[in-house]
């Protein structure tokens, strides 16, 4: 699939309305293209750039507890933490259920734990 995607733009210069568009970015002009080839080529090999890398050193409890408690696996990116955090603040955000003193006191707790999950993953992720 990829070296079909790959042979449709893979004339340099489309003639559109009389003018010459670039389509490829070999020389590093258009970033966007180059990091969808990118993407595009690590898809097709197998790997995914995106994947946080093995570590090297044991994960914390606490680490492994915040990766839980938005229901992802280890090995999640930073952008699948930051969308899954998204995903359970707006189902669990208490003002959803205001109408119900309990469940809104059970959704705020549920999301002071979601912050402080997501919190702690950021910090993990960017080394603070």
């Amino acid at each position: 699939m990829g070296s079909v995607l790959k042979s449709y733009i893979s004339d340099d210069t489309q003639h559109i309305f009389g003018e010459k568009v670039n389509w490829r970015s070999k020389t590093g002009k258009d970033p966007d293209l180059d990091a969808a080839y990118e993407e595009l080529d690590d898809f097709l090999n197998g790997t995914d750039s995106k994947k946080r890398e093995p570590p090297s050193k044991p994960v914390p409890k606490e680490i492994i507890q915040a990766f839980a408690e938005l229901g992802l696996e280890p090995d999640a990116s930073l952008e699948e933490c930051k969308e899954a955090y998204k995903k359970l603040l707006q189902k669990h955000h208490p003002d959803r259920h205001a109408k119900h003193q309990k469940n809104m006191e059970k959704a705020t707790d549920k999301t002071a734990r979601l912050n402080t999950a997501y919190k702690r993953l950021q910090g993990w992720f960017l080394g603070k």
